[in-house]
């Protein structure tokens, strides 16, 4: 099992708004510390409200597509 914690973040997009759970390792500080990872391409989000109105169990977001994100 991989060690790290869960924290709850904003994605925003030209397509909508994400807020979901994001899984950060230990071996990471911060949400940037991955984001900035460019072997990295997705970010998998769970427990997400799509623009504050559908809610989903899962989301992966194409890095490429993300306008900011912000840790709540």
């Amino acid at each position: 099992m991989v060690e790290g914690r869960t924290v709850r973040i904003l994605v925003r997009t030209a397509y909508g708004r994400y807020v979901g759970d994001f899984f950060l390792p230990a071996s990471r500080k911060s949400v940037s510390d991955t984001v900035d990872d460019d072997r990295i391409r997705f970010i998998n989000l769970t427990n997400v409200v799509i623009d504050e109105t559908q809610r989903v169990n899962f989301v992966c977001l194409n890095k490429s597509h993300i306008e900011s994100i912000t840790q709540l």
